[in-house]
């Protein structure tokens, strides 16, 4: 979700699943003074809830902008028939991490439950 969907998402007031681990942030009085007016805004959502939704459209919008390298190795066609290339770049070792991380979290909480 980009950063700019972030208000129509807290209108609606979804929710997601959270992992069980806490993250404590110092933020500077400019960054605090605007969680405080989205809280004000926002009463529905606690500061803390706020914060992880900016967090992970930060990280979305990161994983995005990660560039693109483009390998020697073909790994499909496109529609036209031309090749596409693998990406070398940062972008396939961030994934695999964060899927790595994220079968961790889920084992983590799955073993908590039981």
């Amino acid at each position: 979700m980009k950063i700019r969907e972030l208000v129509r998402h807290w209108e609606q007031n979804a929710k997601g699943r959270l992992t069980r681990n806490q993250y404590q942030i110092h933020l500077d009085l400019e960054a605090a003074a605007r969680l405080a007016a989205l809280s004000e805004m926002y009463p529905k959502r606690s500061p803390e809830v706020l914060l992880g939704e900016l967090i992970g459209s930060a990280l979305e919008e990161l994983e995005a902008s990660l560039p693109y390298v483009k390998g020697s190795q073909v790994v499909a066609t496109d529609e036209q028939g031309d090749p596409l290339y693998e990406d070398i770049g940062p972008t396939p070792r961030f994934l695999a991490l964060s899927r790595k991380y994220l079968h961790e979290l889920m084992h983590q909480q799955d073993s908590a439950a039981h």
